[in-house]
């Protein structure tokens, strides 16, 4: 387990909560805003406390959602209109700026 406070797992999530639907951001740039030393962080915050946020919305810094979550992730974006293109969302189209 990564060392990181519950203050800084309330931010995480915080900021999750805050992406909009049809925005996505990645898990560098919430590690960005939060002031944590890796986007790692924020991928084992979402795989251990997210199940009541849009994980959906948070995505690589490639756009390419991870293999077993591709399918379910891709399908609620485009329900929030994020279109991907051949499994990639483009960032500079969907990108939340925090």
């Amino acid at each position: 387990m990564p060392r990181i406070t519950e203050e800084q797992v309330e931010a995480v999530r915080a900021l999750v909560a805050a992406i909009p639907p049809g925005r996505v951001s990645t898990y560098g740039d919430i590690a960005e805003a939060v002031g944590l030393s890796s986007a790692r962080i924020v991928g084992w915050v979402m795989r251990t406390d997210s199940s009541d946020l849009p994980w959906h919305r948070v995505v690589p810094a490639s756009g390419r959602p991870a293999a077993h979550l591709a399918t379910r992730q891709l399908e609620r974006l485009r329900a929030e209109a994020v279109l991907a293109t051949d499994g990639r969302i483009p960032l500079r189209e969907y990108r939340h700026i925090f």
